[in-house]
């Protein structure tokens, strides 16, 4: 895809981001490797991330598969992960949270 950039811009624009993302991670670790004990409440804050990180992940393949928003039982997507939810709340296993997904949304698609 071309762009209105020259070479050495974009290369700068990639090298500038490439630094600054390992600027920012290696700041936490060397952060983290300085003090004794973290905070109660940044411990408390970054055992969320996990789970925040797999909900920005997994969401928009749920509701818009093709791009746009799709809110129905057509889209059987959003039913197996329902399903899943559903067993994972009531499990709080995640092997059975990935079976139960991962066989409906087979069935959903292959059967149905």
């Amino acid at each position: 895809m071309p762009t209105g950039y020259d070479s050495t811009t974009l290369w700068g624009v990639i090298v500038a981001a490439g630094v600054l993302t390992f600027a920012i991670r290696g700041s936490f670790i060397y952060l983290f490797g300085r003090i004794d004990t973290i905070p109660r409440r940044v411990q408390s804050a970054l055992e969320y991330v996990p789970a925040a990180i797999f909900a920005a992940l997994v969401l928009p393949a749920l509701v818009a598969p093709s791009g746009s928003l799709q809110f129905s039982l057509g889209n059987e997507r959003l039913v197996a992960g329902t399903l899943a939810a559903i067993a994972a709340w009531y499990t709080e296993r995640v092997v059975v949270t990935i079976a139960v997904g991962m066989v409906a949304l087979w069935v959903l698609r292959f059967v149905v």
